[in-house]
């Protein structure tokens, strides 16, 4: 009785999740760092080709969770973008923003 007056919720049914049964987890492939599977492949600032797939077409840089890069290379091509951008290899952003 006291438990009412304290403002206890009322009883609904708990879920799956929530009785910490079967949990089902999304089924998706974990994408594999271009730069570490092709150890060919360099980020250099002044391949310009290579570099602008890392950029949206608003001029802003990838994440790593799209584009699946490891810690690593995800830094080192923030590097390369940033300095391409400042050598004006690359444009900060579009023109029409």
């Amino acid at each position: 009785m006291a438990q009412r007056e304290m403002g206890a919720r009322p009883y609904r049914e708990r879920t799956d999740d929530e009785k910490g049964g079967p949990r089902r987890r999304p089924m998706f492939r974990r994408k594999v760092c271009r730069f570490c599977a092709d150890k060919t492949l360099r980020i250099d600032y002044k391949d310009v080709r290579m570099i602008s797939q890392f950029v949206t077409e608003r001029g802003k840089m990838t994440p790593s969770r799209i584009t699946g890069n490891c810690a690593r290379h995800q830094r080192l091509l923030t590097t390369a973008i940033k300095r391409a951008r400042s050598v004006a290899l690359l444009p900060f952003t579009t023109a029409n923003s």
